[in-house]
């Protein structure tokens, strides 16, 4: 099986020691992620607009390995504050729609603030094809 990994450049990655997505054979796990703009090392001050960064920081993590949101077939949110998540249902049905994939919701810190929702996805290359 081969392993590649992918990076967003954020310096976190480097820091921590993660990759953003690790591609093994034809399933590439998504590590949770954040509403940061990775281009600007930037966060929006609202939960869905974290939201829909973070969604387009999966997004390009997964075109990078050769998949998009369609083959997501696991999901895992979570949210500091109870109240952020029904927020998120539309940008989150926006996202998923059409894979509708496995979900769990968690209520937990971040690591920072700043930070009101992570979001880590599991897919499978070709699993809309399937």
């Amino acid at each position: 099986m081969t392993r590649r990994l992918i990076s967003s450049g954020s310096p976190f990655e480097e820091q921590i020691g993660y990759s953003r997505a690790v591609v093994a054979g034809d399933t590439v796990h998504v590590s949770g992620t954040t509403g940061y703009d990775y281009a600007r090392m930037t966060i929006a001050e609202g939960v869905v607009e974290q939201c829909e960064q973070a969604f387009r920081n999966i997004a390009a993590a997964l075109a990078e390995a050769g998949a998009s949101m369609e083959d997501v077939v696991r999901v895992t949110f979570i949210v500091p504050q109870r109240e952020d998540w029904e927020p998120c249902w539309p940008v989150t049905r926006k996202w998923l729609g059409q894979a509708r994939p496995a979900a769990t919701l968690l209520h937990a810190g971040l690591q920072a603030e700043a930070m009101r929702i992570e979001i880590e996805v599991t897919a499978r290359i070709g699993a809309r094809e399937r």
